[in-house]
């Protein structure tokens, strides 16, 4: 266990937390949990910037974040770099999310809206707000691949003592990790960690290896936190109807017989 898993399992009183067990004796993940902070828009530390709105003034600013990224900069490859600051340059053209494509892992982990977690021996279900996404993470199939790529991947998990460790492959090449455009390629392998800090908290951490991208393996890490609020629930948030223009573009303003009326 890290000083910060330690650090966090002490309670206010001295006393250690006490993992919840489900009633097949496995960690209680069950519940719907939420990142805070700025990481979907940039993962490593940046300052305060214009948004995408500029009629939104202050409240469509991105706001500073000291980053998750351990080390402080993802290792890309020279030429890797310079898609990405090629991306940041034209993100809201560029970026998947913006189109209501799903975030692909670990993107969905920390974007603005909460997930929720339901599970049983054989399997998790992660069940995320942004665009209705979901995946299953199998329990029961160590040493299985995926027939074919899938913008969430192909999930594996296994448990080391209180720490859910999930491995993650086969993602399409199309997700991003932020909205300023840190990227990956088909090869990506992500392992993710999840582990139980507080009867309301999770340590979330996340190693990316990506030999097409990356100079080497790296590291990102942050808490999750549970919603508390009475009833709390997953809202509907399927975003294709905010996102068509995006989408589509010229093509879809060309086809819709109310956008050609309007023209003079």
């Amino acid at each position: 266990m890290s000083l910060l898993t330690a650090a966090a399992c002490a309670q206010p009183d001295g006393s250690a937390f006490q993992v919840p067990l489900t009633p097949d004796g496995d960690p209680d993940l069950n519940g719907i949990w939420q990142a805070i902070g700025s990481a979907h828009w940039d993962i490593e530390g940046h300052t305060a910037r214009i948004g995408p709105v500029v009629e939104l003034g202050a409240l469509g600013a991105i706001p500073a974040g000291m980053g998750v990224v351990e080390g402080g900069n993802i290792p890309y490859t020279p030429e890797a770099l310079e898609t990405r600051n090629s991306n940041r340059e034209h993100w809201v053209e560029l970026d998947p999310a913006v189109k209501c494509y799903m975030p692909g892992i670990p993107r969905a982990t920390y974007m603005p809206l909460p997930f929720q977690i339901v599970q049983n021996p054989d399997a998790l279900m992660f069940a995320y707000e942004f665009t209705s996404s979901t995946r299953v993470v199998r329990m029961d199939r160590p040493g299985t691949e995926a027939d074919l790529p899938s913008w969430m991947g192909y999930s594996l998990g296994r448990w080391e003592g209180d720490t859910l460790v999930v491995d993650v492959t086969s993602q399409v090449a199309d997700t991003w990790f932020d909205s300023s455009g840190n990227f990956h390629s088909e090869a990506l392998v992500v392992e993710e960690r999840y582990t139980p800090t507080g009867p309301n908290s999770l340590l979330y951490e996340v190693t990316l290896e990506d030999p097409e991208v990356f100079t080497e393996p790296w590291a990102m890490s942050m808490p999750l936190y549970r919603r508390l609020e009475p009833d709390a629930r997953l809202l509907e948030f399927k975003c294709i109807p905010f996102a068509e223009e995006a989408m589509f573009g010229e093509w879809y303003r060309r086809d819709d017989p109310q956008e050609e009326e309007q023209q003079p």
